[in-house]
């Protein structure tokens, strides 16, 4: 008989794909990045258990997954609220930081941003790991005197090393305004050198309109390598900072915007957009560049809200936006009928009871690698089973 027809023999230094620990880190990585992944996978045994709970495993499990967090809630000032279904959802307050006196300037790659009034310090935290760093203020930024706003970010491909951007306007004597921005690294432990560029008036001379500001409340938002927040007053805008270049410049927009019907996001295709609410219509800008490199603003989709909520345009009220999750791309919309997220590619919605007219949600996108530390449903060992039965199919289809 041929050999060719006879089994081959396995060799003895093969292992099946779970029982080679390699093999076996680079299935679990892979996990879905929802806060009941690990928590599952970590009962199957001991083995998995403990390489699960190692802070390495942690580390590259979050690394991996960061491009495409998954959005665990949102924040109401510094306590968190889930906005998941079972099994994944957080208990409300999971996250929670006690601070006296101080602005909520948004959350970003997984790290919260405060700004501290007295003392004035900057503060980074990250929820996840408990981690909080504090930083001294650079001079010239004081939310006190003159609105102040910011971002946090970290490195590509790191996420232990971070970046802070502060950005601010000031006005001198001729009514002249002019954005600044500073620019702290956790490499080096320090500032970087102030950054500024003169804001043209919109106004006519001699007006009594006030000079244009950076809005305190909505976050900046990252799109590309470059960082944007709203401006309004006497020039409705969008004040960019390019990450590559240092440098900061004013993005005329074709309407009145204002922070509450307004927010700058990533443009369905990429590229640099924002949302405008114009009564019951949400409005959807993108820029666009033509071949000539001249960018110039087109109008996208139009959502109507009465027809996607089903609703009376009398039950809606005025929406008001309350916060953007730039990763998902996902808008936080305040209605008279409560408080709903809107995916803007898929149109799906899901509506919160909470309704806080006073408040802004910041949204917490970050990978919640929890090990075997969130609470089980009665629903686990059915779900727990099938998921088993998934890995396990995944795991037969591979060659060692």
């Amino acid at each position: 008989m041929s050999s060719r027809l006879l089994p081959r023999s396995r060799s003895p230094a093969a292992a099946p794909p779970l029982e080679d620990d390699n093999l076996l880190f680079e299935i679990l990585l892979r996990l879905p990045p929802e806060p009941s992944s690990l928590p599952r996978a970590s009962v199957v045994s001991k083995c998995w258990h403990h390489l699960i709970s190692d802070p390495g495993f942690s580390r590259c499990f979050r690394l991996h997954h960061r491009h495409k967090p998954p959005l665990l809630g949102f924040f109401e000032e510094l306590c968190f609220k889930s906005t998941m279904d079972r099994p994944n959802r957080i208990p409300d307050g999971r996250f929670c930081l006690q601070v006296d006196n101080h602005f909520l300037l948004g959350c970003h790659h997984g790290l919260v941003l405060i700004f501290q009034l007295r003392p004035l310090k900057v503060l980074v935290w990250d929820p996840v790991t408990g981690e909080l760093h504090q930083i001294a203020a650079p001079p010239g930024f004081d939310p006190m005197e003159t609105p102040t706003n910011g971002a946090v970010l970290r490195a590509t491909g790191d996420i232990q090393h971070f970046q802070v951007v502060l950005v601010c306007t000031e006005t001198n004597n001729q009514q002249h305004t002019r954005a600044i921005a500073r620019v702290y690294s956790s490499e080096t432990g320090g500032w970087g050198d102030l950054i500024s560029t003169l804001i043209p008036p919109k106004a006519s001379p001699g007006s009594n309109r006030p000079p244009c500001i950076v809005f305190t409340e909505p976050p900046g938002v990252q799109v590309g390598h470059s960082l944007y927040w709203l401006l309004f007053e006497s020039l409705a805008g969008i004040l960019e900072f390019d990450l590559d270049r240092q440098s900061l410049s004013v993005i005329h927009v074709p309407v009145d915007i204002d922070n509450y019907h307004c927010t700058v996001m990533r443009a369905e295709g990429g590229g640099l957009g924002f949302i405008y609410l114009s009564g019951l219509s949400a409005q959807l800008w993108r820029r666009k560049t033509n071949c000539d490199g001249v960018a110039s603003w087109v109008l996208g989709k139009t959502i109507e809200l009465d027809k996607l909520f089903s609703m009376n345009s009398k039950d809606i009220g005025y929406p008001m936006v309350q916060g953007f999750a730039e990763d998902n791309n996902v808008v936080f919309l305040l209605t008279d009928m409560g408080l709903f997220t809107i995916q803007l590619e898929s149109l799906q919605f899901k509506k919160f009871c909470e309704i806080d007219y006073l408040s802004r949600y910041y949204p917490l996108e970050t990978v919640f690698a929890a090990g075997n530390s969130m609470p089980l449903h009665s629903g686990y060992n059915k779900a727990h089973i099938s998921f088993v039965n998934w890995l396990s199919q995944c795991c037969s289809n591979l060659s060692v």
